[in-house]
């Protein structure tokens, strides 16, 4: 399928999805802390985006071709947890790390984010990881500009991922978004400047890393959705949906909240 370049007014829409998914993140962020459940998170997630946002929870029932629909509204992924992890009865203990992943819908249109919480003072490795991480996602959206290449943001995010001795998950990547959860084009993590689909104003898609601290071979678990990495080492992910504009790049899941670029 060709990739979808948006219209003004579809930018538009974009934008208010973009950062009601981001205001979602805000909002949960003082939640994250010991002794919560992933369960009470998704339920705190699910009552703010249906009853104060207006908005409609994209991963709820979403079932792609091969997968049974997803039971939650959003995705908590703890630890050794790469992605799509289900939320449920699981206690967050000191030092835990997970990845919140919000999708909404709003008037027809997809905005996208996950961030990086801490419950309680992780270690010195999971920050370092987080921080890396958070680098990585950065180093990517700073490719982002007209006549540049998709394979220029998976270069730069490996460099940077493999400088500091992580490894990049390959088997998931970002991905087109706007009227539907997944379009075109697929936004790897890895690859060689150059190479792939070259970028033109009004293209939007995510850019979201998974870097994990050991190898990069991931699994999934019996639930049909939980992506952890075979080591059982630590991984994290952060994500943004970007704007490819007229000048460069421009961030639709931004809000108060959203942590500054690393410098």
């Amino acid at each position: 399928m060709p990739v979808q370049v948006k219209s003004a007014e579809e930018i538009d829409s974009m934008r208010i999805a973009g950062r009601l998914a981001a205001e979602v993140l805000d909002y949960i962020a003082p939640r994250v802390r010991p002794g919560v459940s992933t369960g009470t998170l998704n339920d705190l997630c699910h009552a703010y985006m249906v009853g104060e946002q207006g908005t409609v929870p994209a991963p709820l029932d979403y079932a792609p071709p091969g997968y049974k629909p997803y039971p939650k509204s959003i995705c908590t992924s703890v630890n050794h947890q790469v992605c799509h992890g289900i939320p449920g009865d699981r206690i967050l203990r000191a030092g835990d790390i997970v990845n919140i992943d919000v999708t909404v819908i709003k008037d027809g249109f997809h905005g996208d984010s996950s961030r990086m919480y801490y419950a309680g003072e992780p270690s010195i490795q999971a920050r370092r990881l987080v921080d890396v991480t958070y680098e990585c996602m950065w180093h990517g959206i700073r490719e982002v500009r007209p006549g540049a290449h998709l394979g220029d943001i998976g270069a730069s995010i490996q460099a940077h991922a493999e400088r500091h001795g992580f490894s990049v998950v390959r088997e998931f990547c970002g991905h087109g978004i706007g009227r539907r959860f997944h379009e075109d084009p697929q936004v790897l993590h890895y690859g060689k400047r150059g190479a792939g689909l070259r970028l033109e104003p009004g293209m939007t898609f995510t850019i979201e890393p998974m870097i994990n601290a050991g190898k990069a071979a991931i699994r999934e678990l019996a639930d049909g959705w939980t992506i952890v990495t075979k080591d059982h080492s630590l991984s994290a992910q952060w994500e943004h949906t970007v704007l490819v504009s007229a000048n460069g790049v421009e961030i639709l899941t931004r809000s108060a909240g959203t942590p500054s670029p690393p410098s």
